[in-house]
């Protein structure tokens, strides 16, 4: 829980009033420049610079450093904002949101996810974040099937130093982070490195995470037009399962249960915990070929193993390709047994990206794109069995291999003063070739998709001062997404179809003097939206099914006002309306011998998880900017509320999550105090009132009995009054 994204609802507007493209050129890498969306792009965005994120972290996930951005929804599994956590936009989930680092793609192939606990601490080097809200500008990797995040790390210290923050708070959570650099040698070389380490008990029972990171960067300038950059960052997590969420009828009672890794006598197992490892490797060249034309290009390796490890209670021999146990005697066949297994993924991501971007008075235009492969392993062992498998018994040994080529080519040019026309194109070919599942080995899918993703706009700079500066703007683009590893799995009989939107954006910004407002309208209309129905398909697993039509509408609105230098007050606010024209759901019936399902249909339903108002602000007090020398005290009051949620894509409201309102408060004292260049101390309160909130959940199981609907919600509680104490000394 953050000021630094508070402060973007009031600086993303404002900003602008200063901040032309020659300024954008000093301050962002090339890798950054080609692939964000500049201050005249027709898109929707909100910046977080490095001084902000610094301010505001304390340890927790990058998610919740962007939790007051308009549209966003934060949620953690163990209820705390350290390890397993995520952010929606507009209601669209982590594996439709594209997500790149210093330009390269971040997203598991696989289930287009991302998972920020494999880059613990990251928000320590983070130079800065953009993330554009609807389809935005083309980008490397993943689909950007609703909004695009891209951070940037590959920020070095301008002079010699060392950093140290510490931190601790509720549930026993630490963080320690040591940064040091050379800065800027005389032979044009420059060092910087991280090491950090968080640990976490977890508000959710058995949810404690184990987090370490350590990265290193290298830059060489060479000459005035040509340098280099190397990057090493490995990040290494344990942590307590959390992620069944808790049964709806335990709310009340034990918030913090957890169901999983329970024996037969109701004890719990010690070591049901998710292990992986993930190693970034980049090398960057960026040359000057002339004063108008810049070229950039990459080279990666993603590297990423591990597995969790389970309980299982009752699994059957021949789920495991083996026979049943007939006992020494031969007195009794065992066809069942408990075990401890591991289910493993161990893969390699490797590719390159490149851009070529020129610059000249009016015009902008840039072409680039990228190659990636990815090589993944899925294996599984059982570690111990109560009966008859020795240990370390393989039972499975899969592979998949994933190709992604992507183009694109930008062009920004201006008319005149005021009118500023924009073009993307981007053609993106994937080809995903499957060797089974661990359920069904025999299935091997094997697809290949081309998308046309072309994008327009234009932005009208109604005024153009420093003082006063308002532009107008709006957009078309269209975004292709191929269905991810369990759409296949779940469908072996009839292919999913890729998913397909259209988005309309047009907005209104004024960025003045003390204060700043800004109105974005969108219509995001779906074609063929994969979703959960609830219908088994014909290996027993519920599959998602495309829906012909669904679209998301909705309005977000900004502002900030700065009445006096000791006071600053911005909010923001999404009224949306987040529809599925039609679809058909499926209902185990257990009224029927053999539990046939009965199919429900519904019109005109709400798309779960997607609540129709989300609204944050707050107020930062700096009662002494005008008395205190080298030293700085701020106070900021957060508040974000977030309305009423659907578990599912029913409209049931026994399948819902209740709105909730927070209010967060972080008090911080800076000094700059001899032989230290900042001295600086945060204290943070978050959830003050203690409210008692869901900020996610899911539908486990519908049947209809007697003509009624039975319903077993899963909800995932988060912390109740909470707080957080750091120091940071730079030397």
């Amino acid at each position: 829980m953050t000021i630094a994204a508070l402060c973007c609802t009031t600086t993303a507007v404002a900003q602008q009033a200063t901040d032309t493209f020659a300024k954008r050129q000093m301050l962002e890498p090339i890798e950054i420049r080609s692939l964000r969306a500049g201050s005249n792009a027709p898109f929707v965005k909100t910046e977080i610079k490095a001084i902000d994120i610094e301010k505001a972290n304390l340890g927790q996930d990058l998610p919740y450093l962007l939790q007051y951005t308009p549209s966003a929804v934060v949620t953690s599994d163990a209820g705390t904002g350290i390890g397993y956590t995520g952010v929606r936009v507009r209601g669209t989930d982590g594996v439709r949101m594209n997500v790149t680092l210093n330009g390269i793609p971040v997203n598991d192939a696989e289930s287009q996810g991302t998972f920020f606990v494999n880059f613990p601490d990251i928000a320590s080097s983070t130079g800065s974040v953009q993330l554009q809200r609807g389809v935005g500008t083309s980008t490397n990797g993943a689909a950007a099937f609703g909004a695009t995040m891209s951070i940037s790390n590959l920020q070095q210290m301008e002079k010699a130093g060392v950093e140290v923050s510490n931190s601790y708070g509720s549930f026993n959570t630490w963080r320690h982070t040591v940064k040091a650099g050379t800065g800027l040698l005389k032979n044009g070389f420059q060092f910087d490195v991280r090491l950090s380490k968080i640990n976490s008990d977890g508000f959710i029972d058995r949810s404690a995470s184990d987090l370490k990171s350590l990265q290193l960067l290298a830059g060489w300038q060479l000459s005035k037009k040509t340098a280099l950059r190397f990057m090493l960052m490995t990040g290494k997590e344990k942590t307590g399962q959390a992620w069944n969420g808790v049964p709806g009828d335990s709310l009340a009672t034990n918030r913090t249960y957890n169901e999983l890794g329970m024996k037969a006598d109701g004890s719990y197992y010690n070591n049901q915990t998710d292990n992986y490892q993930q190693d970034y490797y980049q090398f960057f060249a960026d040359h000057k070929f002339s004063k108008y034309l810049t070229a950039h290009a990459a080279v990666f390796l993603t590297r990423g193993r591990g597995y969790y490890e389970e309980y299982k209670l009752g699994e059957l021999y021949s789920t495991y390709g083996l026979g049943n146990y007939i006992t020494p005697s031969g007195a009794d066949t065992i066809t069942a047994t408990d075990m401890v297994r591991q289910l493993w993924l161990d893969n390699h991501y490797y590719g390159s990206v490149f851009s070529l971007l020129y610059e000249k008075e009016k015009t902008q235009i840039a072409f680039g794109g990228g190659w990636t492969q990815y090589l993944g392993d899925h294996y599984g062992y059982v570690k111990w069995a109560e009966h008859n498998i020795p240990a370390d018994y393989r039972w499975y040994l899969l592979n998949s291999q994933k190709n992604d080529l992507n183009l694109y080519v930008k062009a920004q040019q201006t008319i005149g003063k005021d009118l500023i026309l924009f073009g993307d194109l981007q053609y993106r070919n994937v080809s995903y070739i499957i060797n089974g599942f661990r359920k069904n080995p025999t299935l091997r899918p094997v697809n290949n998709f081309n998308f046309f993703n072309p994008k327009a706009g234009i932005t009208y700079l109604v005024k153009n001062t420093s003082r006063n500066r308002q532009k107008a703007y709006a957009s078309f683009a269209v975004a292709n997404k191929e269905p991810n590893r369990d759409d296949f799995e779940a469908s072996p009989t009839a292919l999913p179809k890729p998913e397909r939107l259209y988005d309309v954006e047009a907005g209104y910004e004024i960025s003045k003097r003390n204060w700043s407002a800004a109105a974005n309208l969108y219509y995001m209309s779906y074609r063929d939206q994969l979703v959960f129905t609830g219908k088994i398909n014909d290996v027993g697993a519920y599959s998602r099914t495309n829906v012909p039509e669904s679209y998301r509408a909705g309005i977000e609105l900004q502002a900030g006002f700065k009445p006096a230098d000791w006071v600053s007050l911005n909010a923001n606010a999404t009224f949306s309306d987040n529809r599925i024209k039609k679809f058909t759901e499926y209902v185990d019936n257990w009224d029927d011998p053999n539990y046939a399902q009965v199919a429900v249909t519904h019109s005109n339903t709400p798309i779960a998880l997607s609540p129709s108002l989300i609204a944050g602000g707050g107020v930062t007090f700096a009662p002494f900017v005008n008395l205190l020398d080298n030293q700085t005290l701020e106070l900021d009051v957060m508040g974000k509320h977030v309305g009423k949620q659907y578990l599912d894509n029913s409209g049931d409201e026994n399948r819902t999550i209740k709105d909730y309102t927070l209010c967060d408060l972080r008090l911080r004292y800076s000094v700059a105090l001899k032989p230290f260049r900042e001295i600086m101390a945060t204290f943070a309160v978050n959830n003050i009132f203690d409210r008692k909130y869901e900020s996610n959940g899911y539908v486990w199981y519908v049947y209809q009995t007697a003509g009624q609907n039975v319903v077993d919600n899963r909800y995932f509680p988060q912390a109740g009054i909470n707080y957080m104490a750091g120091i940071t000394l730079k030397w």
